[in-house]
């Protein structure tokens, strides 16, 4: 375990971050979704891959990574991005979880891998609909002590600025991110999951264009248990792109 300080438009930024295998190359960041830590993707995947270098980060806000800013997706690539620097590292694989799919789709690496990335807009449940049609009827009543009755889980006890930032990212349409991508993207999917439906999984692998997908058994959180066919995938499909 160890941190690093990274300054960001007149913030700085205390971020925690763990290498495995930090003699071997080349290099594969992990980053993990939102509300999470570098602790699940390394549960995951910590005694797989042993020919490559693993860079797990604690996003800002999340796991014992610091922020006391409001930030957008493009934010965290570029804080990401500088992290790498102060490592000296340039990873060959970025992978992500969910919302840490979309940072690492920003960071152009040769080879992408998304686990059921975040980044398609759908269609809002009929009881979230509800929910947010009566807080903005509250709201402007002075109703605003009510708001941890209406926001998503996700949203729940953050601070401000992370409340803020979880709003910037949860609705973002990232379709034309996936489409100027240039990167070899491996797209694993919880053929269960219902936070970023499977549907979302093949529309983002449609829109990159080197890309394959592999729908797999479970939800969200599928890769805790099909870890070992992701790591073989990765090491058969990305070891010679570049």
């Amino acid at each position: 375990m160890a941190s690093k300080e990274i300054d960001y438009k007149e913030q700085t930024l205390q971020l925690s971050y763990e290498l495995i295998n930090p003699s071997k190359e080349p290099s594969i960041l992990i980053l993990h979704g939102w509300g999470s830590n570098k602790e699940i993707m390394k549960q995951a995947f910590g005694k797989l891959l042993p020919e490559y270098r693993h860079i797990y980060l604690d996003m800002p806000g999340f796991g014992k990574s610091s922020n006391e800013m409001i930030l957008t997706t493009e934010d965290y690539a570029h804080i990401v991005q500088k992290f790498l620097k102060t490592l000296n590292i340039v990873p060959h694989i970025a992978m992500g979880h969910s919302f840490g799919g979309k940072v690492a789709t920003l960071l152009a690496t040769p080879c992408l891998v998304l686990l059921s990335s975040a980044g398609i807009v759908t269609e809002k449940p009929w009881s979230v609909k509800v929910k947010i049609a009566t807080f903005k009827l509250l709201k402007p009543l002075g109703f605003t002590k009510i708001r941890q009755l209406f926001v998503a889980p996700d949203a729940q006890g953050m601070s401000h600025e992370m409340y803020e930032t979880f709003k910037n990212v949860v609705d973002e349409d990232f379709e034309d991110a996936f489409s100027a991508s240039k990167s070899k993207a491996l797209c694993f999917w919880g053929e269960e999951d219902t936070a970023t439906p499977l549907y979302t999984g093949e529309k983002i692998a449609g829109l990159i264009s080197d890309s394959q997908f592999y729908p797999l058994d479970g939800d969200h959180f599928f890769f805790l248990k099909h870890a070992h066919f992701i790591a073989e995938t990765i090491t058969k499909q990305c070891k010679d792109h570049s």
